[in-house]
């Protein structure tokens, strides 16, 4: 038998909070959309100023894009962006699953004690002084590893592993496994991880999208400016408004020319150092609201 399709009904409250909803909707829509629509439109154009906003480009130029490519530490930057960015994301979730996977079984001894100095470390901290001390001491300092290592290890991020492994990886298949002579490794790897892709590609995106656009650790504990990455030399455009003339010793003219385009060379740099982000984040949308969401409603 054939259900006939019956239209919603709604009564006049269900209206009324449909269209407060749609406005509020909207409206957050328009304050997000405006501006990356307005950088996009004065990356494009050669009379940009700070005072005349325009989301239609009045002098169309690829001038700034060309500035960009000509700048060659834009490029170094991209490059080291795109290291410590692979690093940190294999590197924090390799530990991330390390620490979560014991804390989510019954049978681990001390998991209790653990889970309580984790979450110490979310309310205290040592410190900026005493962490550069230790990464000095230890010969990190001027190193991606400086970079990459300190915050490999988000506590708030391996509690909601933690809490998918327990509520959706059900026990019954680890005794399954244990009949069949599986191990605790052997499980993890072929069982507990397959099963979790929406969570670990939700962690993923934002341990990526973090060290993407992280630049004060940079800044603190790298010198070499071949090390630094894209968003500590978009911070040297967009804050200190300055370009290293060393780069381009014996093309002074060149210099002249990106100094003329620096401030079209702002926006543009702004929409190039999105990109990645922009481009990644489709693949994973359709994880985030099945993944974040089944991976916080217990604790």
């Amino acid at each position: 038998m054939h259900r006939k399709n019956k239209l919603t009904r709604y009564n006049w409250a269900d209206r009324v909070f449909l269209t407060v909803d749609f406005i509020v909707l909207f409206i957050f829509f328009l304050l997000i959309a405006y501006p990356l629509l307005f950088i996009i439109s004065a990356s494009f154009d050669s009379a940009n100023s700070t005072l005349s906003a325009s989301l239609i480009p009045r002098q169309f130029s690829l001038e700034g894009y060309r500035a960009v490519f000509e700048y060659e530490y834009i490029w170094i930057g991209y490059r080291n962006s795109l290291i410590y960015t692979v690093l940190y994301v294999v590197i924090s979730l390799t530990v991330t699953i390390c620490c979560a996977y014991p804390l989510s079984r019954d049978d681990f001894k001390g998991r209790g004690i653990i889970m309580v100095m984790c979450l110490i470390t979310m309310y205290f901290s040592g410190g900026l002084i005493p962490s550069y001390l230790i990464i000095n001491s230890i010969g990190l300092n001027n190193t991606l590893w400086a970079v990459v290592l300190p915050g490999a290890l988000s506590v708030y991020n391996m509690i909601v592993i933690r809490t998918y492994f327990r509520t959706q990886i059900p026990s019954e298949l680890f005794e399954s496994a244990q009949l069949d002579g599986c191990g605790n490794i052997y499980y993890l790897l072929r069982i507990v991880l397959p099963l979790s892709v929406p969570i670990l590609a939700v962690i993923a995106l934002f341990n990526a999208v973090g060290m993407w656009n992280s630049y004060f650790s940079s800044m603190i504990y790298l010198q070499d400016r071949n090390k630094f990455p894209l968003q500590l030399i978009l911070r040297e455009i967009l804050i200190t408004n300055t370009l290293d003339p060393t780069t381009l010793i014996g093309n002074e003219g060149l210099l002249g020319t990106l100094m003329e385009r620096k401030n079209l060379m702002k926006y543009s740099v702004i929409v190039v150092a999105s990109l990645p982000v922009m481009i990644a984040y489709p693949f994973v949308q359709k994880y985030f609201v099945k993944g974040i969401m089944i991976g916080a409603i217990k604790g």
